[in-house]
């Protein structure tokens, strides 16, 4: 018995924001102040960091679980199932949906039950729910759904990562020049095939670090202080992510059994495109290498960062020959990984 991915689908956004799009925006300092440079030169030092040219907003009638359901119905078609067969919806966000314009989430009833209603199915063993796990949520999502097939508990899931960061984010912040909305959704199976999940890590690290994501007042102290925004400590998110997420990999590929050598591709959570790559040599830097080219796929370029995801979504688009000069065969091995809100940090290898 392996289990398996056996059917991927994605929502892109539609909504084309690019950097020049934030030209017009008010860019302030935590304490108010105005930055002492023009958003010209914000735009150059973002790009430079992040990677990000551009990133997809969800137009003004769509929602989170709106564009969920749209993923979850195009894996489900990808491998071609029956919903009323699904044994869990899991649904990883942060934010539940939030209307354009409102300071309110809503998520009553959860997304994961507002998506088994959008697909229609009937059947009341189909157990919908949500997962709060930052960034690495959708990950986290696959990592139940296998302990679930795994205790006999089920033999199909639906996994979604879904978030609309654009509704939450203050205009006043450069740092929400990162943030995108995006759907990414799995269908995980118990299968003959072999591969699949070989094997996980995960961790949350709250001591010093439950707070460097936050819920937050905007930079313009003439907003209302009841309104809150996603807030971040950048730097220090850096500084962990690079300390933490090469050892959870490692420690996932001991785990498997492989040898470092194995690895074909590394899909890791979309974060920072600087930040990325300095994760990722610092793993291969374990094993005494440099990591070979091509190794990650990136999406972050044109899609910006869109929480939990970016992994499925860059799953989604690699296995369909969308990532350009990438692809992925039958046979290779593929970590993935995320680090966010939390500190939780996650990592799964896969075999295809």
């Amino acid at each position: 018995m392996s289990i398996k991915i056996t059917g991927s689908g994605s929502y892109i956004p539609t909504e084309v924001v690019t950097n020049l799009d934030f030209a017009r925006h008010q860019f302030l300092n935590e304490d108010g102040t105005p930055f002492p440079y023009s958003n010209e030169v914000v735009a150059e030092k973002f790009l430079e960091i992040t990677g990000i040219k551009e990133r997809r907003y969800v137009s003004d009638d769509l929602l989170t679980s709106d564009i969920a359901t749209v993923a979850a119905q195009r894996a489900i078609a990808d491998v071609g199932i029956d919903p009323e067969t699904l044994d869990y919806i899991i649904f990883a966000h942060n934010f539940g949906n939030v209307k354009k314009g409102a300071i309110q989430s809503d998520i009553l009833p959860s997304l994961a039950t507002r998506v088994k209603y959008d697909l229609k199915i009937k059947n009341p063993k189909c157990v919908a729910y949500d997962i709060l796990f930052g960034c690495p949520g959708w990950i986290e999502g696959v990592i139940q759904a296998y302990a679930f097939i795994r205790a006999g508990m089920a033999k199909k899931c639906l996994v979604i990562g879904a978030e609309t960061l654009s509704r939450v984010v203050d205009i006043h912040d450069r740092d929400s020049m990162i943030y995108s909305d995006g759907a990414g959704a799995t269908i995980i199976e118990e299968t003959q095939a072999p591969g699949g999940i070989l094997a996980y890590e995960t961790a949350t690290f709250a001591h010093d670090e439950a707070y460097y994501l936050y819920f937050g007042n905007s930079f313009n102290k003439n907003h209302d202080p009841d309104v809150r925004y996603i807030k971040m400590y950048g730097r220090k998110i850096y500084e962990f992510a690079l300390s933490n997420v090469p050892k959870a990999m490692a420690a996932c590929l001991e785990k498997s059994g492989l040898d470092i050598s194995k690895v074909k591709k590394i899909l890791i959570h979309q974060a920072n495109e600087k930040m990325d790559e300095a994760i990722i040599h610092r793993f291969f830097k374990l094993y005494q290498q440099s990591p070979p080219e091509g190794v990650m796929p990136m999406s972050i370029h044109k899609l910006g960062n869109s929480s939990v995801a970016t992994v499925p979504t860059l799953y989604d688009l690699l296995i369909k020959g969308q990532i350009e000069n990438q692809e992925l065969h039958p046979g290779d091995v593929v970590i993935f990984a995320s680090v966010g809100a939390g500190m939780n940090i996650n990592a799964i290898i896969y075999q295809l």
